[in-house]
């Protein structure tokens, strides 16, 4: 049952990367087509989160091949690196968000963009959720708090939605940075709640 549960996570965890990267590259193809900074930041969003997928294959396949304590060692280190890439998605979001606003910088209509935000509301919610239960049930921190990080893929996608389609169907485009700075909190808290868990991890 572990060696199976164990099999399943390293499954999502490549999905979760091979999404990701497919998402990346069609999100900032449009948002180049569009103009759409929301769209190209969506992108460079599914890659940091292809990145926390990446960190979990690399965590979930040292699984049986090294000691308990040293297993305990990996898995400190990948919450960690998971942790940080919420910050680097909450620093970047926030740049963006702000520079929006200050500069009127306002996103094309997109509508092939709103389609991706869709599919993306759609899949993250189902892959967060098999994450999310497979990490309780192999005790795994790190695939829980990896599990978050596309949770706010979910968020980030209602936001590119919003932003988008207010804008495509009013010229509403200032929706999109203020959701924007409303995503910020979030995956700062998470951010700063997966290190806590890091640091009183007894895994």
């Amino acid at each position: 049952m572990d060696s199976r549960l164990h099999k399943k996570a390293l499954s999502l965890s490549y999905f979760t990367v091979g999404y990701n990267v497919l998402e990346g590259l069609v999100s900032i193809f449009a948002g180049i087509l569009a103009g759409s900074i929301a769209l190209v930041g969506f992108g460079l969003d599914s890659f940091i989160e292809s990145l926390s997928g990446s960190v979990m294959i690399w965590r979930l396949r040292k699984h049986g091949k090294i000691s308990e304590k040293e297993e305990e060692k990996v898995e400190k280190k990948a919450i960690r690196f998971v942790a940080y890439t919420f910050f680097i998605l909450g620093a970047y979001v926030l740049y963006e968000s702000i520079k929006k606003l200050y500069l009127h910088e306002i996103p094309g209509p997109s509508l092939f963009g709103i389609i991706i935000a869709i599919i993306s509301i759609i899949v993250m919610p189902i892959l967060f959720y098999m994450k999310y239960q497979t990490g309780k049930s192999i005790h795994s921190k790190s695939l829980v708090a990896d599990s978050k990080e596309t949770l706010a893929c979910v968020f980030l996608s209602v936001a590119l939605f919003i932003g988008l389609g207010l804008n495509y169907a009013y010229g509403f485009w200032q929706a999109d940075p203020i959701v924007g700075l409303v995503i910020v909190v979030y995956l700062v808290k998470e951010g700063y709640n997966t290190l806590k868990e890091e640091e009183l991890c007894s895994c």
